[in-house]
């Protein structure tokens, strides 16, 4: 009998590709997206069915969860993957940008785990997989608001993994680096209020940057193929770095003093 996953955010980059991963390899997906009407490529395969989703809506995560449920009758694995990027100056934020990241990258992720406990408890097995990212392990410039989202999302992950052992429920984080995909794109937002000043163009030489790694980083099939490891590997492990830039990352990190680690990435980026 096939497994059935749920991926949120599978409208484009690496929800997409982790959605058609699963489904050539004979999965049944529950595909989710808040524009469903706007989708054409998923629905070429006949194992994925799409369905309507806004993680920040807590309405829109019960019917959505119900829908699946009926359709498919159970799910094994749930992908966190819904998120976006907001960056730039934290002054010149606002508070409904930083509650918006919040709202999608952490409370959307945990109400849809909070949503599907139930289930697998009662089927006393299940994997939760949540995209983090090596910002989640490291800070850049500019990245503050976004940082300490993935950050949040790890600290969830790793103190509930503690609680839902006992019920066979694993949970997975996995850590992409640059990818290239639309993040710095329609799934980026920017920072700007011209009345906030003495910063030059340190924001703008920081995306330049950024914009160019996210240019020469591989493809989101990479990460695609980490997160079917991570749901079928059948492991406690908690972490996997998706790409050889977040597995050098992850190592350089431990083995660079703190005080280096952060004066190199700072002249790094700052310096293009």
């Amino acid at each position: 009998m096939s497994k059935t996953v749920l991926i949120t955010g599978a409208s484009s980059g690496i929800g997409k590709a982790a959605a058609i991963y699963f489904a050539e390899r004979g999965w049944n997906v529950a595909a989710t997206m808040r524009s469903p009407e706007k989708e054409t490529e998923l629905q070429k395969h006949a194992s994925i069915k799409i369905f309507r989703l806004d993680v920040t809506e807590p309405e829109s995560i019960k019917s959505c969860t119900v829908q699946v449920l009926a359709a498919f009758g159970s799910v094994d694995v749930l992908v966190n993957n819904a998120g976006y990027g907001a960056i730039g100056i934290f002054e010149k934020s606002t508070t409904a940008d930083v509650h918006h990241q919040f709202n999608t990258n952490v409370f959307g992720l945990m109400q849809m785990t909070r949503e599907l406990l139930p289930h697998f408890k009662e089927k006393q097995n299940g994997v939760i997989i949540n995209l983090s990212s090596v910002a989640g392990l490291i800070t850049f410039p500019i990245y503050s608001i976004y940082n300490s989202s993935k950050w949040a999302v790890e600290g969830f992950s790793e103190g509930l993994q503690y609680e839902l052992r006992q019920f066979n429920i694993k949970i997975k984080l996995v850590e992409p680096g640059a990818i290239k995909t639309e993040f710095h794109g329609r799934s980026m937002v920017s920072f700007s209020n011209p009345d906030i000043g003495g910063y030059g163009d340190y924001d703008k030489r920081i995306e330049a940057f950024m914009k160019k790694a996210n240019e020469m980083a591989p493809g989101p099939e990479v990460v695609a193929r980490t997160i079917y490891k991570a749901a079928t590997d059948n492991s406690w492990k908690l972490r996997y770095p998706s790409g050889s830039q977040a597995r050098m990352v992850s190592i350089f990190r431990r083995i660079v003093p703190v005080t280096m680690f952060r004066r190199l990435t700072g002249k790094l980026m700052e310096n293009g």
